[in-house]
């Protein structure tokens, strides 16, 4: 039997009972030993639902226990006070994207994993989702030569782009290589609450990225587009992938995952990056989103802002 691997989550939010605590509840060789909020009821709800063994209304409390990862799931304000102290206590650490508001504490966290050893996986999901992992083997010879990618919804939040649209521009890194250039624009009425960016990338590797990220679109949607060695790559995220060239039409669609009880946790590559992370630290190893190369995302994100006139990660 494998060793038990005992986990911490700090923040337990919408996002943790989507993605997250699900996944980890239902692991085998997996204790959560800890979880923490500042709201008791939030605590109480979490432990009720999921075996918790302790619950924590302080970070102090939290970082009494005895544990050898944690989750960081907390709102990207409080990422950097909370896994700079994890690292230095010695523990692997995944943490929600963005890493942080600023280029400089992005770096700090990497720099941090780095120097004490440790493992920083962050949470940019896109990746291991099953659509967009059929782009990257469909690519894996060769980029494609541009991608579209579109994150559009309606209603905007503090700093929309670097919250949401980041998983685009992660993608587009993984698909094509890193940045060589950026043009960027937007529309706004508050700078730090945008309606629209919209960005063309020339990578290293000779393709073109062109995202749109709209907040006054009718409805969520998420799609990426690819075109290049003489296939057509097409992604309704997060349920379909279309692989067209010049005889025939292959479409995927994800619902029949599970024997067709695939969950959102499933589809959008939240299972796989809790496994990934998990099976890292078992084997102490660097996961494929690790801080080093996030913060090469967060770079490019914040070349985007300011080329489109938004506050960047200074």
């Amino acid at each position: 039997m494998s060793k038990i691997i005992r986990v911490g989550v700090i923040g337990l939010g919408h996002i943790a009972h989507i993605a997250e605590l699900p996944v980890l509840a239902e692991m085998k060789d997996i204790e959560i030993v800890a979880a923490c909020s500042r709201s008791q009821e939030t605590v109480d709800a979490a432990m009720a639902k999921y075996k918790i063994r302790k619950g924590c209304r302080t970070f102090e409390e939290f970082m009494e226990t005895e544990m050898d990862c944690a989750f960081v799931l907390t709102p990207k304000t409080a990422h950097y006070e909370y896994v700079i102290p994890l690292l230095k206590r010695g523990l692997d650490v995944f943490c929600e994207k963005p890493l942080a508001l600023t280029l400089q504490e992005s770096k700090e966290m990497a720099d941090t994993a780095e120097q004490y050893d440790r493992i920083l996986m962050v949470g940019f999901n896109r990746r291991y989702a099953p659509v967009y992992a059929k782009v990257k083997e469909l690519y894996k010879n060769a980029p494609p030569d541009v991608v579209i990618a579109q994150k559009n919804r309606n209603g905007s939040e503090y700093r929309a782009t670097l919250e949401n649209a980041i998983h685009m521009v992660d993608l587009m890194r993984y698909f094509c290589g890193e940045a060589v250039s950026t043009e960027a624009h937007s529309l706004f009425s508050d700078p730090e609450y945008e309606d629209l960016v919209t960005a063309q990338i020339v990578f290293d590797s000779g393709s073109i990225g062109i995202l749109t990220a709209s907040r006054r679109a009718g409805q969520w949607v998420e799609k990426v587009d690819c075109y290049g060695g003489y296939h057509s790559a097409f992604v309704n995220a997060p349920d379909s992938f279309t692989d067209v060239d010049e005889n025939t039409e292959v479409k995927t669609v994800m619902t029949p995952l599970a024997l067709g009880w695939a969950r959102v946790e499933d589809k959008m590559g939240f299972t796989q990056e809790v496994h990934h992370f998990i099976k890292c630290v078992r084997e102490h190893r660097q996961p494929i989103t690790n801080g080093r190369d996030a913060y090469k995302t967060h770079e490019l994100m914040h070349e985007i802002l300011v080329k489109a006139g938004l506050p960047g990660l200074e």
